[in-house]
């Protein structure tokens, strides 16, 4: 149904109701007008008719036709009326403006019948005989006996009453236009001055409706819409001030949940998603564009997450839960779950909080590995020296060549046990430093550090006739802990040598590019498999153990490597071919 605006349904009321009063005035002035000019015309045809009966009583006439007729012609002529006497039977015998013997009979005229009957008789009709409107009025002439002898009859034309009622309605309705026309527009005026302050509360509402609330009424001087206007103006400020309260309070709820590490989601009782936090979005690799009220196996493909939420739909309590997600990489989820209830404490939806203890799972990992691990590399030499006194104690410490041959072995485990220990200690001794950030820097020249590192593995070097070059003789300058930095270049150098064939070559080249210094120890060995390139820094990762232990090894060289890299703000890195060798580089910020 189409709507109007409130001007267009007073407007036309108002106009209705203006032009109703109007015309029931001039119907009623003018039926009324029209009954005073009748009502006094039919008093002086009546006064005419009673002056007509005076003088025939005067005269004494008797119903003679050439008598009457001659004193309606004279009459007439003075009362400027017609005079018409007609007997009882309908015989006029009497007539001011024509020949009574060429008229016929009169009996069936309404006006002479009541006259007859003794009453007054009048009528307003059409002449056919003198071709106008007239009035007629008609009273009784009676005798001694009271007899009815004749009927006097005076009329008169009405056409100038018509002519001039004809005038005067058109005067009224000249004047009844030209009123309509003033009311008409004084209705415009009222109707708009009504509607106009509504139509702007219109305006105004849309605008709050829009959340624009800097707008205010202005007071008219109308009560009702006075008390309206102040009554929105005081809503506008409380909403104004409630929904920047809101607004206030879901944008910090906004900024908590971003900043949040764990991540949150909330769901309603349907498992429509609510809410999604950027750290959920991450941890479950959703894109969180146009996904609130989704359901959640429309966003998650995870029946982990569907088990939790429907447990924390179940229960009022929370509910714990672990969940794995595996995309590029396999991240283990720590989820609570409980149920989020409204005022009333309906139960309207649950919130699932996730904590990524990824991390956790692989430091725990980690350490359970490097616990086997130590066990492992700390039994096998203390079995072999335990096994060793064994059989000293068993009678082998007489026979001089197999106990002196037994305490060298059991030397060596020791100074294995005891590699293994330094190692740990100092792995150990990094990573408090690095911790506490009290690793002690200075200028220093990293040429003078290789140089130094070389010096340190040129025994081992020697016995394989191996040469060590440096490629880059250019002296670079850093703010590094010298003797902290130079273990990790023996390490590397150390590792090349071991691994590398008699007579071969290992090139190390200090480059410096784009703020960032890379020393590069390259050899031509025998190379690491790819597969354990990602693990080769982890402790007592080896990638051939029989051979790293025949060689010396702890399993903790690179790790320490990684640990004083990342102590100076760096990182280490590793490109290999099986069967061609490797390059370790150590990387280092320029300005630090």
């Amino acid at each position: 149904m189409s709507q109007k605006r409130l001007i267009w349904q007073l407007y036309p009321s108002y106009l209705v109701i203006t032009l109703l009063s109007l015309i029931a005035i001039t119907w009623y002035s003018t039926r009324e007008l029209r009954g005073f000019y009748l009502g006094t015309l039919e008093e002086e045809l009546k006064t005419r008719a009673r002056t007509v009966e005076n003088r025939m009583l005067e005269d004494n006439l008797d119903i003679e036709v050439s008598k009457i007729d001659t004193l309606c012609k004279k009459l007439a002529q003075v009362m400027k009326c017609r005079i018409t006497i007609v007997l009882p039977s309908g015989e006029v015998i009497g007539e001011s403006d024509e020949n009574p013997l060429e008229m016929e009979n009169h009996l069936k005229r309404p006006e002479i019948q009541k006259a007859l009957n003794g009453a007054l008789g009048k009528s307003i009709r059409y002449s056919n005989t003198l071709s106008k409107s007239m009035m007629y009025i008609a009273i009784p002439l009676s005798d001694h006996n009271r007899n009815v002898s004749a009927v006097i009859r005076t009329s008169i034309s009405t056409s100038a009453i018509e002519y001039t009622l004809g005038i005067v309605y058109f005067n009224i309705v000249i004047v009844g236009v030209v009123v309509a026309l003033i009311a008409a527009l004084i209705c415009l005026f009222v109707s708009h001055r009504i509607s106009q302050p509504l139509h702007k509360m219109k305006q105004v509402a849309d605008r709050f409706a829009r959340g624009d609330f800097s707008m205010r009424l202005n007071v008219s001087n109308s009560e009702e819409i006075s008390h309206l206007a102040k009554a929105m103006n005081y809503m506008a400020e409380q909403l104004d001030a409630r929904i920047k309260t809101i607004n206030h309070q879901r944008k910090q709820q906004e900024a908590i949940f971003a900043s949040m590490v764990e991540g949150v989601i909330a769901v309603d009782k349907d498992n429509r998603l609510i809410s999604l936090n950027y750290a959920a979005a991450q941890l479950l690799d959703v894109k969180s564009d146009d996904i609130t009220n989704k359901r959640i196996d429309e966003v998650i493909a995870n029946p982990e997450l569907y088990q939790v939420i429907k447990q924390a739909l179940l229960n009022h309590e929370i509910i714990e839960g672990e969940i794995v997600i595996t995309n590029q990489e396999r991240r283990f989820l720590k989820a609570h779950g409980a149920a989020m209830q409204d005022s009333n404490g309906a139960q309207i939806g649950s919130v699932i909080v996730l904590h990524d203890v990824t991390t956790v799972r692989r430091l725990e990992n980690l350490r359970r590995d490097f616990v086997a691990n130590v066990s492992h590399e700390l039994k096998t030499p203390i079995t072999s020296i335990k096994g060793f006194v064994e059989t000293l104690m068993e009678g082998a410490l007489d026979d001089r060549d197999d106990a002196m041959r037994f305490l060298g072995i059991i030397a060596r485990q020791t100074d294995r046990l005891n590699a293994i220990i330094e190692d740990l200690l100092s792995l150990s001794r990094v990573e408090q430093g690095k911790e506490q950030d009290s690793i002690p820097k200075e200028h220093s020249s990293i040429n003078n550090l290789i140089q130094s590192a070389i010096e340190c593995c040129k025994n081992n070097s020697q016995e394989k006739n191996i040469n060590i070059i440096i490629v880059n003789q250019e002296d670079i300058i850093a703010n590094i802990n010298p003797p902290l930095l130079e273990q990790a270049v023996v390490n590397l150098i150390d590792n090349a040598v071991k691994y590398s064939e008699s007579g071969s070559q290992i090139q190390i080249e200090v480059t410096c590019k784009n703020d960032l210094i890379s020393i590069n120890v390259q050899d031509w060995g025998c190379g690491i498999m790819e597969e354990h390139l990602p693990r080769i820094f982890e402790r007592f990762y080896r990638v051939d153990k029989a051979r790293s232990r025949k060689l010396g090894g702890t399993g903790l060289g690179l790790a320490i490597v990684k640990h004083i890299t990342q102590t100076h703000g760096g990182y280490v890195t590793v490109t290999s071919e099986y069967g061609s060798g490797s390059t370790f580089s150590i990387h280092l910020p320029a300005a630090i």
